[in-house]
């Protein structure tokens, strides 16, 4: 007997259509994202001191670059977490509570997602959300391999941004936000975003958070200026990004890394310092840069334990626990929203 076909003109019209449809709506998307990056950029370049958001560093190349620099012996952050999260997951994973879905602000390190899936009880779902969408998809691509079980729900936004999670079960919501990041923003910033996190995660969640302890400065500008220039390769890949994104001529030879510590803020500082007098276009808009003038495109700041406890209480989240690695360079604390019981 022949196989039956439950393929009909009507049903491949509709599949065409389907696929019609989100291919607009993904454009349309991208268009979206694309003059979103083009405002910012104008914007701060428009203001006295030159700025161009950290977020936009995360384009396919930037994100293999920063997957370069977790690597480097410079930059500790990422071995200090790596070390407390496999010597403390057991303590972690039974805080999470069984059948919990795991959710990622930025899509990092594989490794550290793995650290803590593994130490879950019957993880149900990884909701990875992340600006840079091709490098996201392909982490999820291979956790999807060896996690067979746990849902894997990608969303491509802008974590900083309203953002609506996928539907998920109802185990406990536990956010994930390792990596320091937290230290890129200033402290209103930091206590807006924590708040916002509480709001996307919703009541009964907890929040599993990375950051970097104060130290030495000279550790610190080592672990953001390293011998072999990656963190300059990085740091200079943002400007060809918008050379290609929103059609700006940057010449990057013509900038240079620059990143030192501000012991006022407590921040370790990136710019890209212009190394002669010279003008920049973007369309009808026209920058001009005196030499030595820059562009800031990243803080990053370091905190005592207690401030960063401060922080998190302002923004609605009590302390469960702290933990940091042996020579009290880096800490991961796990948070639980004001309010939620255990």
């Amino acid at each position: 007997m022949e196989p039956v076909s439950l393929a009909t003109p009507h049903a491949d019209a509709l599949a065409a259509s389907l696929a019609r449809s989100l291919d607009i709506a993904e454009q349309r998307a991208a268009d979206e994202a694309t003059a979103m990056f083009r405002a910012d950029v104008l914007f701060g370049l428009s203001q006295p001191q030159k700025t161009v958001p950290p977020k936009y560093f995360y384009d396919e190349a930037g994100s293999r670059l920063f997957d370069l620099i977790c690597r480097l012996p410079e930059y500790y952050p990422t071995r200090c977490e790596v070390a407390i999260l496999k010597a403390r997951a057991g303590e972690i994973g039974d805080l999470m509570g069984p059948g919990a879905s795991l959710v990622e602000f930025g899509s990092g390190s594989s490794i550290k997602v793995r650290l803590l899936l593994d130490a879950m009880a019957e993880p149900a779902a990884y909701v990875p959300i992340d600006i840079s969408g091709p490098h996201m998809r392909a982490a999820v691509a291979r956790l999807a391999e060896d996690y067979p079980g746990v849902a894997m729900l990608p969303v491509e936004a802008d974590f900083t941004q309203a953002v609506r999670l996928p539907p998920l079960g109802d185990g406990r919501r536990v956010g994930f936000f390792p990596g320091s990041t937290i230290g890129n923003f200033t402290p209103d910033a930091a206590t807006a975003f924590l708040a916002h996190v509480g709001e996307v995660l919703g009541v009964g969640s907890s929040l599993v958070i990375g950051f970097d302890l104060a130290k030495d400065w000279s550790v610190l500008e080592a672990a953001y200026d390293d011998r072999q220039g990656i963190t300059a390769a990085f740091n200079l890949n943002l400007l060809a990004r918008i050379n290609r994104e929103v059609g700006a001529d940057f010449d990057p030879g013509a900038f240079r890394h620059k990143a030192f510590f501000n012991a006022g803020e407590s921040r370790i500082e990136m710019h890209l310092e212009s190394v002669r007098e010279q003008e920049v276009r973007i369309g009808r808009h026209h920058f001009a840069f005196a030499r030595g003038e820059t562009i800031h495109t990243e803080n990053s700041y370091k905190f005592s334990a207690d401030a960063f406890l401060a922080l998190a209480r302002h923004a609605g989240w009590r302390m469960r626990r702290m933990w940091t690695d042996p020579k009290g360079w880096f800490a991961v604390a796990a948070l639980e929203r004001d309010g939620a019981g255990n």
